[in-house]
């Protein structure tokens, strides 16, 4: 399908990317913020609000980039997993702070995007970066983390009252649950790019520069 001529001259996704930047230290932020201000319910609801406000600004953003001529930059495709990991980052460290994500949980999740990322950068300069393309277990691991954090930054209960369902919902279990179940798909899919890339990491520096 042919890209359609942007509506205005604005780089509307790179708007995006750096409000989703600049978001990132008020998803920590809140949580200093005394208790006379903000109870800890609110401060959990709106922490939960802004990184699902810019989880949503990562996916439109990649889509008007592809939609529309000229708005994809390189800048932009620079940027853009930047801040996904940097929000990502954010709230881990945030949870971790808060003792409702463990640390080596954390550590996992991080220590997965700086190796992917180096590879990536190495694979590229290798010029096989086709190799490190993002992988199915990555993308179900991105559905879970980014269904995890969420949950982990509402925490509180949740009342449900349906014909088929009533009682509270455990946010902070399932939170909980789904942040381990990201940091196993993590580690699998880290392995996977590694064993994509074992020909270049092993090849003789020679061969490999």
């Amino acid at each position: 399908m042919p890209k359609l001529k942007p509506p205005f001259k604005l780089n509307v996704p790179m708007l995006l990317t750096w409000m989703r930047i600049a978001m990132i230290p008020l998803v920590i932020g809140i949580f200093y913020l005394p208790e006379t201000w903000m109870t800890m319910g609110t401060k959990n609801a709106t922490a939960m609000l802004m990184f699902v406000i810019a989880a949503i600004t990562d996916a439109l953003d990649g889509f008007l980039a592809r939609r529309y001529q000229g708005w994809a930059t390189p800048m932009g495709a620079f940027l853009d997993p930047v801040a996904d990991k940097l929000l990502v980052s954010a709230a881990l460290v945030a949870l971790v702070g808060l003792d409702r994500c463990d640390m080596l949980v954390a550590l996992v999740i991080i220590g997965r995007e700086i190796t992917v990322s180096a590879l990536r950068e190495w694979m590229a300069k290798v010029g096989a970066s086709g190799a490190v393309k993002v992988n199915w277990f990555g993308k179900i691991k991105t559905i879970a983390q980014m269904t995890a954090i969420p949950m982990l930054l509402w925490w509180d209960p949740v009342v449900v009252s349906t014909s088929l369902l009533s009682g509270e919902l455990n946010i902070a279990f399932l939170g909980r649950v789904l942040i381990i179940v990201a940091a196993v798909l993590t580690i699998y899919s880290m392995y996977v790019y590694l064993m994509a890339a074992r020909k270049a990491l092993t090849a003789p520096a020679s061969d490999a520069l």
